[in-house]
């Protein structure tokens, strides 16, 4: 159980370090879409680092008038 937790935990600081190098944390305007990029990022994990470039799109409904 100790292994698993460890293998999960260095998973998502790698997929941290992906999302930081993509400056990611740096943007000024966050909103649904660029929220779930990092986050898809970070579980992506080291598959970041063989290609994989996660990207969500994602609308927010108006609120109606």
């Amino acid at each position: 159980m100790r292994l698993l937790t460890a293998l999960v935990v260095i998973w998502l600081i790698i997929g941290a370090l992906a999302a930081a190098q993509r400056d990611y944390f740096k943007q000024d305007n966050v909103n649904c879409a660029s929220a779930g990029t990092i986050a898809l990022t970070i579980v992506a994990g080291p598959l970041n680092y063989i290609g994989a470039n996660p990207k969500v799109k994602c609308s927010v409904p108006q609120p109606s008038k």
